[in-house]
């Protein structure tokens, strides 16, 4: 199974500004971005926000390649909502919605491409810490986005490889031979990920 990339650019060592950056003000500058998509009114603005987003990834030594490769997973769905939002309530509004997508998918991949997985889990567990006294479990909810984080690539290449297979024997065009495949093998690994916890003594209900 080859590796694919999914929507958030993957951890690029490094020594930038962003890299040595505390993992809270990172958490906000997400946060602040998340926040924006809902207040800007103006394309121009949400496109300036984009430009300047976009150069803070590059200086983080990431490439644009990489960039391109959070992206590409959803541009034709942005396509399609551009062009959707278009015609239904004209050219800038489509284009703030649009852009307003890239600015969130640009500052969460500078999130995850300057920080280590286990630091962001880290991180998560120490911010859910004051939610544990009514009873949530911050280390089990870390799990749980440690496991999404590589389940979500895996199962996404694993689509790819299927979908190239099925090209190859002409069968691109039927359905099962397309899902049943992705099906099977998601099943294969959820069942293979939770023995593995379960050999450990993790994800179990506690008493």
């Amino acid at each position: 199974m080859r590796g694919h990339g999914f929507l958030l650019a993957n951890y690029v060592p490094g020594d930038s500004v962003l890299h040595r950056s505390p993992l809270g003000l990172k958490f906000l500058l997400v946060f602040a971005c998340g926040l924006a998509s809902f207040i800007i009114v103006d394309w121009r603005i949400s496109a300036a926000m984009l430009v300047v987003l976009c150069g803070l990834f590059l200086l983080t030594g990431a490439g644009v390649k990489r960039l391109w490769r959070a992206v590409r997973p959803l541009a034709v769905v942005l396509l399609v909502i551009g062009v959707f939002q278009w015609l239904q309530l004209g050219a800038p509004t489509a284009a703030r919605i649009v852009l307003n997508i890239l600015v969130c998918i640009v500052a969460a991949s500078l999130l995850t491409a300057t920080t280590p997985v286990q630091r962001l889990l880290d991180g998560v567990v120490k911010a859910a810490g004051p939610f544990r006294r009514l009873g949530a479990d911050p280390e089990r909810f870390a799990l749980t986005i440690g496991i999404m984080l590589r389940s979500i690539p895996y199962i996404a290449g694993t689509f790819s490889d299927v979908r190239d297979s099925a090209r190859a024997r002409g069968l691109e065009r039927n359905p099962r031979a397309l899902v049943l495949p992705v099906f099977i093998t998601s099943v294969a690994f959820a069942r293979q990920t939770g023995e593995a916890l379960a050999a450990r003594g993790l994800g179990e209900a506690e008493d």
